[in-house]
């Protein structure tokens, strides 16, 4: 078991996770993994953090891509347990957290690392920041979900583009396909996610919860967006966090959530 390859760090709400194999580029193994998902289910019940920023350590590279070693000789049905295994446990995990996730992309992200930051829910990058689903290159395709979440946030055309040619993007043409939020020079880039999340935090968390629920229903297609979204708005109502907030409106205060 490798040592540290998960760096945690909780501060003023935010929930810092540092993947940390820079010899390897942060390259997800089955180890790293199953430790995102362990840290990340303690946060999901811990109510002094309201948000969560992922990256990667060192200065090259957010993820690199899977750690290609751990499944070079998989047969079939191997690669598709490792596919449906990783996407539940962690890439469809962080998708549905309930908590807003910020994916800092710091470097390279590459393969299994842009799925990863495009299963987060907000992403920003540095000016330096590389990113590309290049599995094709191996005799694979993108399995944590690639395929379908590029798709959706840069259309069909783009993703095929992007995926069958295998080719890197920097991060000015990222933001420009919409696969990022924003760019911001690398030095600058952790402090932005923070002054991101502390701009969440003054919000109601039970609201955030439902509110990233009913996004990602209407990308659903076994959902009704609109259902699920009536149904948490509903759900809202009576909760000590609307009492607050419309007695903070009424009372021409901030709320205090």
């Amino acid at each position: 078991m490798e040592a540290h390859n998960l760096l945690v760090k909780i501060e003023n709400s935010i929930a810092l996770l540092t993947l940390n194999r820079p010899k390897q580029l942060n390259a997800l193994n089955h180890q790293l993994i199953n430790n995102l998902n362990q840290e990340l289910k303690k946060i999901k019940t811990d109510k002094n953090v309201k948000s969560v920023i992922i990256t990667g350590s060192g200065e090259k590279a957010f993820v690199a891509g899977a750690d290609i070693k751990e499944f070079a000789k998989f047969n079939r049905e191997e690669g598709k347990s490792l596919a449906k295994n990783g996407q539940k446990k962690l890439f469809d995990f962080i998708e549905n957290f309930p908590k807003p996730v910020i994916a800092a992309i710091n470097g390279f992200a590459l393969g299994g690392g842009l799925e990863l930051a495009m299963a987060c829910h907000i992403r920003l990058a540095s000016n330096y920041a590389k990113m590309g689903l290049p599995e094709v290159s191996l005799g694979i395709i993108p399995g944590y979900g690639g395929t379908q979440r590029l798709a959706q946030l840069v259309g069909k055309g783009k993703a095929l583009e992007m995926i069958t040619t295998g080719r890197i993007i920097d991060a000015n043409q990222a933001l420009n396909y919409r696969l990022v939020n924003n760019v911001f020079e690398s030095e600058d880039l952790i402090s932005k996610c923070k002054e991101l999340a502390h701009q969440i935090a003054k919000n109601s968390s039970n609201a955030i919860s439902a509110a990233i629920k009913s996004i990602n229903a209407g990308f659903d297609s076994s959902l009704n967006g609109f259902e699920v979204e009536i149904n948490s708005f509903g759900s809202c109502f009576g909760t000590d966090d609307f009492i607050e907030g419309t007695s903070a409106f009424l009372e021409k205060r901030k709320p205090n959530f």
